[in-house]
């Protein structure tokens, strides 16, 4: 569906966040005369009605089955599950579900893009992509899930070029519009699967299913796929190209060195990425490089001159004898696990916990132990159940253990745990929900609370058309 295609049609927007706003700025910038419904909070309706636009009318208030049935078509933010029983029983009496990235993809039938997702480093590698696309003289688009809605892409660099390339990340409720839109990426990478927002997906397996739809439905004429998750191992492909990295034969790391095959290329140990499962997924963006027909290995080097990315394992640096690392986004045990691992032989004290999704915390609680940290203080609403989970472990003598009654009060604590030597690590494992509006929000208290300034630590480089 494009944007013409909403002309004359009962629509809605639903979500007024991000994506929201750029759904509405798209939609009016093309059709400035098309009413539009605004199904939203109180508070996001003041904000709306500010904006002056005769045509927008905000329904603030709870949002049911018959309010979604009564509109044609809703344009709908990504973290609204489209599983919600509303919706569902909304879309079986014809209302139409669509997102921002499906219509810009049926907007862009021509663009070569490169659309990654994964349960970790999607952004990390989506930034690097552009990143090394740039070194090599190329104009490239980095947008998506990582802070820059599609929508909101201008058209040309601040010098008046066209991208060539187009760096996308998408999240997994994203993932489906691609297909829906009817137009094949020319690259999917998919860079490893492990369970997250179980909430909105309603299970497991219908998570991987959606994940995988950018390479299972969108059919991308090559599939960059991670050899060493064995989900991913198994997959076949009949529509497309298979190119496997993290596999002898390919892109892949012996120790911390890169291969491409039997050829040796660069040692990452100088690289900016932090964590071995990162520096692994650098293998992910040269394999796509070379799917878009270009020589990789010449660009391998600009590795190191890439800026990491905030929020993302990122060191905030030394106050009174203790470091502090930021991995607010760190929404899963997987990657709690994996911060640890970056950290290997330091006295490390690591926040845990936030929003209680039901994830299981089983293998954390098996392997962390091997990562030796000094300290684990949990916090948040799944804290009591990851605090009840580790105190066999901390009887032990394994690690000392600390329940906080929020980050605060969890930051204090570490603090006085570690006596002034060692690494403070907010890595919790779960979203922010309730206690923040964002991971983002998150990171930012954390900086505050560690004595750093949070305006200096929160830019993404390189969005947008560079």
């Amino acid at each position: 569906m494009r944007i013409s295609q909403l002309e004359g049609r009962a629509v809605a927007l639903w979500g007024w966040g991000r994506e929201g706003h750029a759904a509405w700025r798209a939609i009016r910038a093309r059709l400035p005369g098309q009413p539009l419904h605004l199904l939203c909070s109180p508070a996001e309706a003041e904000e709306a009605a500010r904006l002056g636009d005769p045509q927008l009318h905000a329904h603030a208030g709870p949002v049911d089955a018959q309010l979604l049935a009564s509109f044609e078509v809703v344009v709908k933010s990504p973290g609204i599950s489209p599983y919600h029983p509303e919706a569902q029983a909304a879309a079986a009496s014809g209302t139409e579900f669509i997102g921002g990235t499906r219509l810009w993809f049926a907007e862009h039938a021509q663009a070569r893009s490169v659309c990654v997702t994964g349960t970790k480093g999607k952004s990390t590698t989506t930034s690097l992509l552009a990143h090394l696309l740039r070194a090599g003289g190329h104009c490239t688009a980095l947008a998506g899930n990582i802070g820059l809605p599609l929508l909101d892409l201008p058209g040309r660099s601040a010098d008046g070029r066209a991208p060539e390339f187009y760096a996308i990340e998408l999240s997994s409720y994203q993932t489906g519009e691609v297909a829906a839109s009817g137009t094949r990426p020319e690259v999917g990478v998919v860079l490893n699967l492990f369970p997250e927002h179980l909430d909105w997906h309603g299970s497991e397996q219908r998570y991987i299913e959606d994940k995988l739809r950018l390479v299972t439905q969108a059919r991308p004429r090559t599939a960059v796929l991670n050899a060493a998750d064995p989900r991913l191992a198994r997959l076949q492909l009949p529509d497309s190209a298979i190119a496997w990295f993290n596999r002898e034969d390919g892109w892949h790391l012996r120790g911390e060195v890169l291969y491409r095959g039997d050829t040796r290329v660069l040692d990452t140990t100088r690289a900016p990425l932090p964590g071995h499962h990162n520096r692994g997924n650098l293998c992910a963006v040269l394999a796509a490089i070379e799917a878009l027909g270009l020589d990789a290995a010449p660009l391998a080097p600009a590795v190191e001159q890439f800026r990491p990315l905030p929020h993302r394992l990122q060191w905030l640096g030394e106050r009174d004898g203790l470091a502090w690392v930021n991995d607010s986004i760190s929404t899963t045990p997987h990657a709690s696990l994996a911060a640890l691992d970056c950290h290997r032989g330091r006295r490390v004290a690591i926040l845990l916990g936030g929003h209680d999704r039901g994830l299981d915390w089983s293998e954390f609680v098996r392997h962390v132990g091997d990562a030796m940290p000094a300290a684990v203080v949990t916090m948040g609403a799944n804290g009591p159940r990851i605090h009840e989970l580790l105190a066999p472990l901390a009887a032990q003598g394994r690690f000392q253990l600390e329940a906080a009654t929020d980050l605060g009060d969890a930051v204090a604590r570490a603090r006085r745990l570690l006596g002034g030597r060692g690494l403070v690590l907010l890595s919790p494992g779960a979203p922010s929900f309730g206690a923040y509006r964002d991971y983002t929000a998150r990171g930012r208290h954390f900086a505050e609370l560690a004595g750093f300034d949070p305006d200096s630590i929160n830019a993404i480089p390189g969005l947008g058309v560079a």
